[in-house]
């Protein structure tokens, strides 16, 4: 197995045309774009992506936002947790661990994760220790997170 680095993805023209090659490209990296021709900011701002470049071109990629404490009806007890986004890797590069390596780089902050499962990837999931949250419908408006708890922390029950 070659190895490879995840890296924090820098906010850049370079960055967003890359962006372009996955599916799931949409408004965030749109306000990205914006931010970076009503700024001219390139390679110094905080980005929310994180990817792994192969043979020099990004093939696996997602977001994490961190969510403070006082916003959290996921866990128990509350507290700053990880919303994980995006997680995409390009279908030539599937079924090659960069998609664990991605969520396993998310776990090593040792905060719990919360995210929202794409088509046909529950069994992904479900390998990477995540289990799907009770159903809350003024909380979840319809989507059907997943989450992951570190030691020591459960799901918030009402």
């Amino acid at each position: 197995m070659e190895t490879y680095k995840i890296e924090r993805l820098l906010v850049n023209y370079k960055t967003i045309e890359e962006f372009k090659k996955f599916k799931e490209y949409g408004l965030q990296e749109l306000s990205m774009l914006d931010d970076l021709q009503t700024n001219i900011i390139e390679n110094n701002s905080d980005s929310p992506f994180y990817g792994i470049y192969y043979g020099g071109k990004l093939v696996a990629r997602m977001s994490l936002y961190k969510v403070d404490a006082k916003y959290d009806k996921y866990f128990e007890p509350p507290q700053t947790y990880l919303e994980l986004w995006k997680l995409e890797v390009l279908p030539a590069f599937q079924r090659k661990n960069f998609g664990t390596a991605l969520v396993n780089f998310a776990k090593s902050f040792n905060l719990p994760i919360k995210t929202n499962p794409r088509v046909k990837s529950a069994e992904f999931w479900t390998k990477m220790g995540f289990s799907a949250a009770t159903y809350d419908v003024e909380r979840d408006f319809g989507e059907n997170p997943l989450l992951w708890h570190p030691n020591g922390v459960k799901e918030q029950t009402r």
